[in-house]
């Protein structure tokens, strides 16, 4: 059976935009030689006042909503596995052209990136079968390794070949 324990950390609004299709890319300072892992929904940007000023107007009610991901005592909900399919190098004022495949505002990705080259990374995003409750990894601020390896068997891909299949053209470009 096909398992992982490996995690990549993610603001919990950004975990669920990637786990429900409406973003397919994350940019990044930096490029990973992970190409498989599961999405540990963290909520570090929650806790600022103007945290919603980070998102596009279109998408602050989907943020608001999902902020904070799911807990029982104080373990975290995760639902979602994700394979990179690829990584584009790209300006920081490049990524701007790339806003439909993600749910930043691009002053906020400007921010981020803080003049430096971008790592745009196309997720390929697929639902686990039952959402597992990890406890939590301390320490990490990236990647984290689970106690539990989660079973990927069952997984279904969030959005159909083609559907991903313009995200990875466009990163190329």
């Amino acid at each position: 059976m096909n398992k992982i324990n490996k995690c990549l950390k993610e603001w919990n609004a950004t975990v669920e935009a990637l786990g429900q299709g409406k973003q397919t890319v994350l940019i990044r300072t930096y490029k990973t030689n992970l190409k498989k892992f599961l999405l540990y929904p963290t909520v570090s940007y929650a806790n600022k006042d103007n945290y919603l000023e980070s998102f596009q107007n279109k998408h602050q009610s989907f943020v608001e909503e999902h902020a904070l991901p799911k807990k029982k005592g104080n373990k975290v909900e995760i639902k979602y596995y994700a394979t990179l399919e690829k990584i584009a190098e790209k300006s920081a004022q490049s990524t701007h052209r790339m806003q439909k495949f993600y749910i930043w505002t691009p002053e906020h990705v400007k921010s981020y990136l803080k003049g430096q080259k971008a790592y745009v990374w196309a997720l390929r995003v697929y639902e686990l079968k039952e959402p597992f409750m990890a406890e939590p990894t301390p320490g990490a601020i990236c990647y984290a390794n689970l106690k539990k390896e989660v079973s990927l068997e069952g997984i279904k891909p969030v959005l159909s070949d083609a559907e991903f299949s313009k995200t990875a053209k466009a990163v190329g470009q």
